[in-house]
């Protein structure tokens, strides 16, 4: 029987079709693509189902405001009263709220539409394509390690070393809200070199919920923090070839180390993040006062468990933890395991830890895997188009791209292009780290931050106000890179 269900499964090459299969063109890129898509129109389906994709994940905000609406107007016809088989009321939801609240969750919306694209495999290709492709091809390595560091991240001894040591260097301006700010944007991104950017973008987005979003900022600063936010984790594991996706994947093939990191990437991250968010904060200073003084009459800041004492031994311990899993990163077994020692760990000293919340990283490596498999049957177009651009140009092309595509990809498909000079691979994987703010797509972190920080955005974060907030910093870190 078993071999009977194998002999319908295809060779692992024979979907998606190998780049190297396809008709030879001599023309441009119009000409490529016009080509590949009359070899093999599957191609034009994929693609067409990865931007009706992208487009569901700017409205995703309205269908929020809808929700909302509808949920209000359930709540104003009086709602029926549920009770379990104990008694206990169970309070009735709207069935049309929640549908709409489904739909317009980000992290959600790429697996909704990999249901179609997996039905229309299945129908031009067969069902044993569908599942030898999502189920062996699609390499789902980045999303399960986001999910495990981003839980290690979130726990509560790693935050509170991560707030003792950010308040340490918030001290030079007095452990204000804009010292804090200042401190968490500048220094916290760049720790994406060493902690990885899922790791760094998890520690980052939880203390500015807490030390800042926390005291209501306007919807400007709310929106300038958080695309701030992600732009400067995009370039901020530059400084080694081992903590931002795209560089892993170009590390490798080119032979680029940490000196060569740098050197041609990291100082030139550095100074641009400094400068964006100074910039930032020169133009909502009158804003941080404010809230300066809202925060005196309010509280301190918040800190994870009140500031309750936590044994350094214990921190030390999950600080092992993480580097375990940073260092065995493209070995989901070995990394899940070490997880699943640090569960229980955390049970064994539950009175120094809080509770471990999986649904924010369960969701983000969600996003992310159908972020994968839906990437994966794109590089019949994104390849010709790389490969057909000059230096300034592919700059500008990746930093283009990554707004709709993962930067991993972008940097992935430019070492399938052969005889790339220097000054081209640095240009593509340049552009695609400066363009990784301007979407929730763009970078694989962006998920993460994202998923920490909504709920300060009532009607969900705004795809359009996010890219707005990061094309300053964007345009800014494109300057550090090109001059």
């Amino acid at each position: 029987m078993s071999a009977c269900l194998l002999a319908l499964l295809p060779s692992p090459d024979s979907f998606p079709r190998s780049l190297t299969d396809y008709p030879t063109v001599n023309g441009g890129f119009v000409d490529i693509i016009l080509a590949r898509a009359k070899a093999e129109p599957f191609n034009v389906a994929a693609t067409f189902i990865f931007f009706s994709a992208i487009i569901h994940t700017f409205l995703a905000p309205k269908f929020i405001q809808l929700a909302h609406a509808v949920e209000a107007k359930h709540s104003a016809n009086g709602p029926r009263k549920f009770y379990t088989d104990t008694g206990e009321e169970i309070p009735e939801v709207s069935f049309a709220g929640q549908i709409l609240h489904f739909l317009g969750e980000v992290e959600v919306v790429f697996a909704l539409w990999g249901i179609l694209l997996m039905g229309v495999i299945t129908l031009s290709k067969g069902w044993g394509t569908a599942v030898n492709y999502i189920g062996n091809q699609v390499n789902y390595t980045e999303p399960l390690f986001v999910m495990v560091i981003m839980a290690l991240a979130s726990s509560r001894p790693i935050m509170r070393l991560a707030e003792n040591s950010m308040s340490l260097l918030s001290s030079i301006g007095g452990q204000t809200i804009a010292a804090s700010w200042l401190t968490i944007l500048i220094i916290g991104p760049l720790l994406g070199s060493f902690i990885t950017e899922p790791g760094a973008m998890t520690i980052c987005a939880l203390l500015l919920a807490r030390q800042f979003y926390h005291y209501g900022p306007s919807s400007g600063l709310a929106y300038a923090t958080i695309g701030l936010l992600f732009v400067n984790v995009s370039v901020g594991g530059t400084l080694t070839h081992f903590g931002a996706p795209p560089m892993i994947m170009v590390a490798g093939p080119w032979k680029w180390d940490v000196a060569y990191m740098f050197s041609n990437f990291g100082w030139r991250a550095a100074t641009g993040i400094t400068v964006s968010t100074l910039l930032y904060y020169i133009y909502f200073r009158k804003e941080f006062f404010e809230l300066e003084a809202k925060r005196m009459a309010k509280d301190r800041f918040l800190t994870q468990g009140g500031g309750a004492y936590i044994p350094t031994w214990i921190i030390i311990v999950q600080v092992l933890f993480i580097s375990y899993t940073v260092l065995v990163s493209h070995y989901p077994p070995l990394f899940i395991g070490g997880f699943l020692v640090f569960m229980a760990f955390s049970q064994a000293t539950a009175h120094y830890q809080k509770r471990i919340d999986l649904r924010p990283p369960l969701l983000v490596a969600l996003f992310l895997a159908a972020l994968e498999v839906h990437g994966g049957l794109q590089s019949w177009w994104l390849q010709p188009l790389i490969g057909d651009m000059g230096r300034l140009k592919l700059f500008w092309g990746a930093t283009f791209l990554t707004s709709f595509n993962d930067n991993a990809a972008i940097t992935y498909l430019a070492t399938l292009v052969p005889n790339l000079s220097e000054g081209l691979k640095h240009a593509v994987v340049a552009g695609a780290v400066t363009g990784g703010g301007l979407t929730v797509i763009a970078n694989a972190p962006n998920p993460a931050g994202q998923s920490i920080l909504q709920r300060f955005f009532p009607d969900g974060v705004s795809a359009i106000k996010l890219a707005i907030a990061a094309l300053i910093p964007t345009l800014i870190m494109a300057a550090a890179f090109l001059f």
